[in-house]
């Protein structure tokens, strides 16, 4: 279909067609990527291959090698991003986001964080 003879593109030919479409192809040499996912889990490589493909202005990044996967949740109570009020996961500044938007004290706040899972919008009309 395109071409003839089923070996596909030449890469020459194919990095020829990108670059005139304006999309240019680089190499990047990293250490370590983390991966934090929504979850509490990061993503680690080590010596990863990364591609980033640069088309018009906007980037996408390639990431290709073989992750260990660690519990990311750990290190952020140790780090002093969240306040350890017994057990408690909620980021200060989501406290504070909270609290100076409906008037409310840091512990009523915190309360209605703990009580949505943490859900901003919901503790705010949950105190409104």
């Amino acid at each position: 279909m395109f071409g003839g003879g089923g070996g596909g593109l030449d890469p020459r030919k194919m990095q020829q067609m990108m670059k005139q479409m304006g999309i240019d192809v680089d190499e990047l040499d990293a250490e370590e990527v983390v991966i934090r996912t929504s979850d509490g889990e990061e993503l680690v490589f080590d010596s990863p291959d990364i591609t980033v493909m640069d088309a018009r202005g906007q980037q996408t990044y390639q990431v290709v090698g073989d992750p260990e996967t660690r519990d990311s949740t750990a290190g952020a109570v140790e780090s002093g991003d969240e306040e350890d009020a017994g057990g408690s996961d909620i980021p200060d500044s989501d406290v504070e986001i909270v609290a100076g938007r409906t008037g409310a004290s840091e512990d009523e706040a915190r309360d209605a964080l703990e009580a949505t899972d943490g859900d901003l919008a919901a503790a705010v009309e949950r105190l409104e």
